[in-house]
């Protein structure tokens, strides 16, 4: 049995309902998403160019359209209006060039969008407070990459429908630092699983976890509906079926949610303002 401490239950809720299948239904011809792939100064990813064609070929195969870009110009309320969802591909660091950037693409999603976060996404926009709330936290540190155990923690939850219950796979067990309560994790790095040369670095990055640190989540935040994996650090990842099945299982849930983009209920006036 898996434990967390009280503390740890404050920051993630484990425990979730399975979603009614018929909020799950979408018609993907109505669907369009834009995969974003902006990284700033620092380590970038080269499993970006496999995770666009990944999404390029669901798209092709469920019938939606995808849209790529690595402008921040992109991100207007005109333009972001057509989406679906945004799919941030291991983005890293600073990925807008102006706070009206930033602004709209709040703005989006008070106004009922979807976000679809992978992998380094985790390290994006490190100095913008709403940005991390959105997220649950940012990055702090992980082991080497290596092969270890995930669990699900949420069956029922159609983002994890044909996940294995206990998956094996290689990648980075990344952690996370600024905290915040909200999401909800349905699958877990299983921390026992890892190798323990970096035991002590990996105690102290859990902080208040002990055997499970969150590795996918969903969070309907401030008006907008999430989804995020910190797996998919290897190219090589996007065309294994397991996880192209884990992507697929979390991009079908959040557009099951979207119903439209209202930008009248969009409130922000400023990138930095108190969240509502």
């Amino acid at each position: 049995m898996y434990r967390f401490s009280l503390s740890a239950l404050l920051f993630f809720v484990t425990t979730c309902s399975a979603v009614n299948a018929q909020s799950d239904r979408v018609n993907w011809k109505r669907v369009k998403v834009l995969v974003y792939t902006r990284n700033g100064k620092g380590y970038v990813h080269d499993n970006i160019p496999f995770a666009v064609a990944c999404i390029q070929k669901l798209g092709l195969k469920h019938g939606f359209k995808v849209d790529t870009t690595s402008k921040p110009d992109a991100f207007s309320e005109a333009k972001l209006g057509q989406y679906t969802a945004l799919i941030f591909a291991s983005t890293n660091n600073d990925v807008f060039d102006t706070d009206n950037q930033r602004l709209a693409f709040r703005r989006y999603i008070e106004a009922g969008g979807g976000f679809v976060g992978i992998h380094s996404v985790l390290g994006t926009e490190r100095n913008w407070p709403w940005f991390k709330r959105m997220m649950g936290g940012t990055f702090l540190w992980h082991p080497k990459f290596q092969p270890y155990k995930l669990r699900v923690l949420a069956t029922k939850h159609s983002s994890m429908t044909n996940v294995p219950t206990v998956w094996s796979k290689s990648d980075e067990c990344y952690f996370m630092k600024e905290l915040s309560p909200g999401p909800t994790v349905v699958l877990a790095h299983d921390l026992t699983s890892l190798s323990t040369e970096e035991a002590e670095k990996v105690k102290t990055s859990a902080g208040p976890f002990n055997e499970l640190y969150p590795a996918a989540w969903y969070y309907d935040f401030d008006g907008g509906y999430t989804w995020c994996t910190a797996l998919g650090h290897d190219k090589k990842d996007y065309a294994d079926p397991t996880f192209v099945n884990h992507l697929f299982q979390g991009l079908r849930y959040v557009v099951s949610q979207v119903k439209t983009i209202d930008i009248s209920k969009a409130y922000a006036q400023t990138a930095t303002e108190a969240i509502r």
